[in-house]
């Protein structure tokens, strides 16, 4: 069994940790925005595109669809010129500016509060049917027709009263934030902020994750380890290494033999490319990619290897709080995955 450790810099950073290797790195960029509740000023309405562009206080407009998915949302139709509430569902990059919901989400270690919406639902990690089928029922006993609520992975050893009194409290936050959105009359006010540091708490809390503050030594072993994995190629204990190249579509990662030791080459190639999967759901985490990224591994004639690398690189990635898809092998022998954009990816 791995020892798994999440390190809180409470200043500055948190970092995981599994059997001493540096998986993770969150610095807690304070002027970043992501997640966050604040106000804007609806813009230019874009019926064709389905968007309308807001003023939210910054150089960028925002990014709103006139449509949010599903259709437990309730609220009217933006109007140009008038002040709403929105939430940052990703964070602006290159040119684009940051993406804007109305949908808001307050998350909550049991529960995740919609206030403007009604869909009750249970966290995809609970697997037995009967049991989410008891949590979808407290989860509508306790919004009562006022909120949508998902419950989330912890909630499924909680008892209900624990549950509603954090729904309730996070619905109370909810009421705070529309009275700060009524005595503001400034587009780009934050009217609530994200943690990153209970976040993140959060997410590894019931995985077998020790939570610890950072000592000295610790610190140093993270600065050693974040300076090694931050180059463009790396090399694998077998000799091999991979080239990890960045572009605004998609993040290409090369697999190559290089000195892998002599012997009988289907044999190497697929060792290389099983020892590659660890070291590129490392990377990933650790510079937290996202969006498209493409794997060329070193060609598998045989369909059972390229099947055992599948495998292997889906297990490598099971410890990911960031949803990744592994989307499989494509035509031109290409793997090919996505990870959900949370924050800034590491320079």
């Amino acid at each position: 069994m791995k020892m798994k450790r999440t390190i809180v810099n409470g200043n500055g950073y948190c970092a995981v940790m599994e059997d001493g290797i540096l998986v993770e790195y969150i610095p807690f960029d304070f002027a970043g925005q992501n997640g966050c509740i604040l106000t804007g000023r609806i813009g230019r309405l874009m019926p064709g595109m389905k968007c309308a562009f807001v003023d939210i206080g910054r150089k960028k407009s925002g990014f709103l669809p006139l449509e949010e998915n599903g259709g437990s949302f309730r609220a009217e139709p933006v109007r140009s010129g008038e002040m709403t509430i929105l939430q940052i569902k990703k964070e602006e990059t290159g040119e684009k500016g940051a993406y804007l919901t109305r949908d808001i989400t307050l998350p909550g270690r049991l529960v995740m509060l919609m206030p403007m919406n009604r869909y009750i639902g249970v966290s995809g990690r609970i697997q037995d049917l009967k049991r989410r089928e008891e949590m979808k029922e407290t989860g509508t006993k306790i919004a009562a027709g006022r909120y949508g609520l998902v419950m989330r992975n912890a909630a499924s050893d909680a008892e209900e009263g624990e549950i509603r009194q954090e729904a309730e409290k996070l619905w109370a936050l909810w009421q705070k934030v529309r009275e700060r959105a009524k005595e503001s009359g400034t587009a780009g006010r934050i009217l609530w902020s994200n943690d990153n540091a209970e976040r993140i708490r959060d997410d590894y809390s019931s995985g077998g994750y020790e939570i610890t503050a950072a000592t000295d030594d610790m610190e140093r072993e993270i600065k050693r380890q974040l300076k090694e994995a931050g180059e463009r190629k790396l090399q694998l204990p077998g000799g091999g290494n991979i080239v990890i190249d960045r572009c605004e579509a998609m993040t290409v990662i090369d697999v190559n033999t290089a000195s892998a030791g002599k012997g009988e080459k289907e044999r190497i190639v697929t060792e290389t490319n099983l020892e590659a999967c660890a070291a590129i759901a490392r990377q990933v985490r650790l510079r937290n990619l996202s969006g498209i990224i493409v794997i060329d591994f070193i060609d598998m004639e045989n369909e059972t290897d390229r099947s055992l690398v599948c495998g292997k690189l889906t297990e490598c990635f099971k410890n990911d709080r960031i949803k990744t898809v592994i989307h499989g092998w494509t035509k031109l022998g290409l793997m090919e995955m996505t990870r959900k954009r949370t924050g800034r990816e590491m320079e």
